[in-house]
């Protein structure tokens, strides 16, 4: 890996090589945004954490007193005899009675943001390129599922002694069951990669093809045109505006920016926007009384623009949507 400073920036390269590890001559630049970033540990164990607590079957179940077989006859008398009190034979005192507080069958996964499993997975990604634990290969594949083919191709890359983990675009039957019945070695698409699976590769083999989906599928994109516009805001507030100060209201996606809002609206209504202002709404506590009982509930949170057209311009929301 060859790193050079461009601009204060610290660029990564890579050279390309075949699946017989020559070069290729061709170089590839890692992305900082997904490659360079300072990792964040916290967000990767929280990644990791929910990846393993996902892969738990949550089946343990111990029998409680009252799930237990056997006579209800009190042993003892309650008084008088020096130990313990017990009831009936299930008592959780004696030996083969039931459990107290034992497990018992349960969901053990949990929410992460996505923003947080993004993080996780740049963070996991920036830690290999530091280790120089990524190699990146041209697209190949293979005409047969054939295990020693796979293992050749680990020794000409001089990673047949580690844990490897090799990306490909798209799902490869040939390839996956090339790589099947071998220990250190798996093989994932680029799409699904996650934490877990990158840490626990000692080297990552990437093709040209995936690291460009990878960078694709996870540095910050803007927010796509279709997802700027939520809907208009039709109210009698906002047409007294409109036909007054040619003022018109829309709830839009909360990452949008006015630069984004201005350009969506004069696409989609042919209009020029001479302003923008944009605001931001928490959501209201809502209560009410139910039959079930007192439920307590919270409106969604929402971000409103309103827009100033050129003199002559005009919305038809009704011609127009």
């Amino acid at each position: 890996m060859q790193r050079f400073n461009l601009n204060h920036q610290e660029i990564m390269e890579l050279s390309v090589l075949n699946i017989k590890g020559e070069d290729t001559g061709r170089k590839v630049t890692l992305n900082d945004t997904v490659f360079g970033i300072t990792p964040n540990d916290h967000a990767i164990y929280l990644d990791v954490k929910q990846y393993m607590a996902n892969h738990r079957q949550g089946t343990a179940k111990s029998k409680e007193r009252s799930e237990m077989s056997g006579s209800t006859r009190k042993l003892i008398r309650q008084k008088g005899s020096g130990g313990a009190r017990r009831g009936d034979i299930n008592s959780p005192v004696l030996v083969g009675g039931a459990r107290v507080f034992g497990p018992k069958p349960r969901d053990y996964s949990f929410k992460l943001n996505k923003k947080v499993k993004s993080l996780a997975r740049r963070s996991a990604l920036s830690y290999k390129a530091q280790e120089n634990a990524i190699i990146v290969v041209e697209d190949f594949t293979f005409e047969a599922p054939k295990t020693k083919q796979y293992i050749e191709m680990l020794g000409k890359l001089n990673i047949a002694d580690k844990k490897s983990l090799v990306v490909l675009p798209a799902v490869d039957s040939n390839v996956y069951l090339s790589a099947r019945n071998l220990q250190n070695t798996k093989v994932a698409v680029a799409r699904n990669l996650n934490t877990y699976v990158v840490l626990d590769a000692g080297v990552m083999v990437v093709t040209e093809k995936s690291l460009s989906q990878t960078v694709n599928f996870l540095k910050n994109k803007e927010v796509s045109n279709m997802a700027i516009i939520v809907k208009p805001l039709v109210t009698e507030k906002m047409n007294n505006l409109a036909e007054t100060q040619k003022k018109y209201g829309f709830i839009v996606n909360p990452k949008a920016n006015k630069i984004e809002i201005k350009a969506e609206i004069e696409s989609l209504y042919n209009v020029t926007v001479v302003g923008i202002s944009t605001m931001r709404y928490a959501g209201k506590a809502k209560n009410r009384n139910t039959r079930a009982g007192f439920i307590k509930g919270r409106t969604n949170a929402f971000k409103k623009a309103i827009v100033t057209l050129k003199d002559g311009d005009v919305i038809d929301f009704d011609s127009n949507i």
